[in-house]
């Protein structure tokens, strides 16, 4: 069957947007849907948990389950679409697959999905209640209070509850979802990573890159309207550790990276720290004057930026991509990494050939988490 989860998952996808057509206008990512990045990464998990239990059945696949676990929270997934899913999910196996699906067939994986749900399902249910939402209902009203431009085509917002209580407590590197209504009445939600915060507001900072809702917030969305906005949510967050910390990002994957530097900033942290970051050039690369100066408020920090096509005289050395091989890696550093997945896998393959464990490397995915879809279905059978 994981030869044929791909068709099998358009083939659902389709099937439940059939019946439940408000799942895809008001819950799922329909860019993402179009594209087909959401199949590709619900064949990959499926496939992940499956291959799972076969090597290693009681050990749990606990990095991907959360990493699910906290995008579903974001949007706030409930039991019964779980119900939706595996209805719509089986009839999708039975299609594509007609005879081969044997009553001992289909009582497998009915077991396989049962035994992935109910994980997630726990999982879910414990951040819900993290999160004082038991019912999870996640949503608030945030209003407007700033917006301004931090680079080109990047705008920050300031979000304050629109009630006046105080803001949810979140950990750096986590983020929120949002929500708006579209001019076609449909309600879509984006995630995007808490990069700071100011008095009795968040700040979350928009690329815009294409997208249904980044478009509509850098053209409809000013100071004085009301979004509705998740409780805070995400796995790759700073550990509360004494070793070296490396910060490494790429484009507006900075937003989570700079949270975690102001904090260390913040708290005077005395762990030596090494930032790192790629951008077109110095007008798209956002926080670049925050990351100089939070860095300065260390006591073991250096900063170390590349630019592929500098608009103003550059060092040579750092002009082009990234390269980690002239900085001084600690090797029981924990690694931070978010950017475009290209740049992330090669960020990756640098830190290990320069020592740094796998555990200790983390990276945050804007988006369907492709990478753990491909690694798992490019495996051998």
């Amino acid at each position: 069957m994981s030869a044929a989860i791909d068709e099998i998952a358009a083939v659902f996808y389709g099937k439940m947007f059939t019946a439940h057509p408000e799942l895809l206008r008001d819950l799922f990512n329909r860019g993402n849907q179009a594209n087909g990045e959401q199949r590709q990464a619900l064949a990959g998990s499926i496939v992940a948990f499956a291959r799972s239990l076969v090597t290693h059945p009681d050990v749990p696949p606990e990095a991907m389950l959360n990493r699910i676990a906290h995008k579903h929270a974001s949007l706030g997934v409930t039991r019964d679409q779980y119900e939706i899913v595996h209805t719509h999910l089986f009839a999708a196996i039975a299609e594509v697959l007609g005879e081969a699906v044997t009553e001992e067939v289909a009582a497998a994986w009915d077991e396989v999905y049962w035994l992935m749900a109910d994980a997630l399902i726990t999982i879910e249910t414990r951040l819900y209640a993290e999160a004082n939402a038991p019912d999870g209902n996640i949503w608030r009203e945030y209003r407007v209070v700033g917006r301004y431009p931090e680079a080109e085509n990047t705008v920050t917002f300031l979000l304050e509850p629109a009630d006046g209580s105080p803001l949810p407590p979140f950990r750096p590197g986590q983020y929120v979802s949002v929500q708006v209504e579209l001019p076609d009445g449909a309600h879509q939600i984006r995630q995007y990573s808490i990069s700071g915060t100011s008095a009795n507001a968040l700040a979350i900072t928009v690329k815009r890159v294409d997208g249904e809702v980044s478009d509509h917030l850098h053209e409809h969305c000013v100071e004085g309207d009301v979004l509705r906005v998740s409780a805070p949510f995400g796995d790759v967050v700073l550990d509360e550790g004494a070793n070296p910390v490396l910060l490494i990002s790429a484009g507006i994957g900075c937003t989570p990276l700079i949270s975690m530097l102001s904090h260390l900033a913040t708290t005077a942290s005395p762990r030596r720290v090494i930032a790192v970051h790629a951008d077109r050039s110095q007008h798209t690369h956002a926080f670049r004057a925050d990351l100089e100066q939070l860095a300065e408020k260390l006591p073991d920090a250096t900063v170390h930026v590349w630019y592929e096509e500098p608009h103003e005289p550059w060092p040579a050395e750092r002009t082009g991509l990234v390269d980690l091989e002239e900085l001084d890696i600690p090797k029981d550093a924990t690694a931070y990494i978010c950017g475009p997945l290209p740049f992330m896998r090669a960020i990756r393959a640098q830190l290990l050939e320069r020592g740094v464990p796998a555990s200790n490397i983390h990276y945050e995915v804007f988006g369907p988490d492709l990478w753990l879809a491909q690694e798992q279905t490019s495996a051998p059978n």
